[in-house]
């Protein structure tokens, strides 16, 4: 099975629960399985020390995740209007994928949830690619025969999924962005299993 590689970072659950419908919608293509992985927090004040497993949710990233990968998903939570610290951190310890090219040439997509409508959901999803584009990759969006785009009031951009999760960050991902997620993470398999083609 080919996989492709759900990294996130996720503070309140939302950008969590984006990640695992992408999951399932890389899921609905045959062949393709998804590696859901998230990055720990980071210390104002010095650098923490973690254990390797978190006592819930998938397993902290590695540079191998990323190596492994025939795709990758990046999602963060909005901090004004862009990706927040520990994604950001663990993106900047990747030179030595950057270094071997090992990256380039396969199809990435990003999520975001923010606390406001217009809170940053763009300007976060364009920022976060501007990493994978230094790295190479092909990057991959929602296109507008996905209906929800024009009709959604609540999250959904070309690019990339979004959601809106409200002051105190408690709202559930609507009918449109849980369909929306889904078909991004269909679409970005689907990619990725004919990149990977031989």
């Amino acid at each position: 099975m080919a996989e492709i590689l759900v990294l996130y970072y996720s503070r309140y659950g939302a950008t969590a629960t984006m990640a695992r419908q992408i999951a399932r919608g890389v899921e609905q293509v045959p062949g393709m399985q998804a590696r859901l992985r998230t990055v720990p927090p980071i210390s104002t004040t010095c650098e923490a020390i973690d254990p390797a497993v978190p006592a819930s949710g998938p397993p902290y990233a590695t540079l191998n995740d990323l190596a492994e990968c025939n795709g990758l998903a990046l999602g963060s939570p909005t901090r004004f209007g862009n990706m927040a610290a520990p994604l950001k951190y663990f993106i900047d310890s990747t030179s030595s994928l950057w270094l071997a090219g090992k990256l380039a040439g396969k199809p990435a997509s990003v999520f975001t949830s923010t606390s406001s409508m217009h809170g940053g959901q763009e300007t976060t999803l364009l920022s976060m690619m501007l990493p994978l584009l230094h790295h190479g990759f092909v990057i991959v969006g929602i296109p507008y025969h996905e209906t929800d785009l024009l009709h959604t009031n609540t999250g959904g951009t070309p690019y990339g999924s979004s959601h809106l999760a409200g002051t105190d960050s408690d709202r559930a991902l609507s009918d449109a962005e849980i369909r929306l997620c889904q078909a991004q993470g269909k679409r970005l398999a689907s990619i990725a299993k004919l990149l990977a083609a031989p």
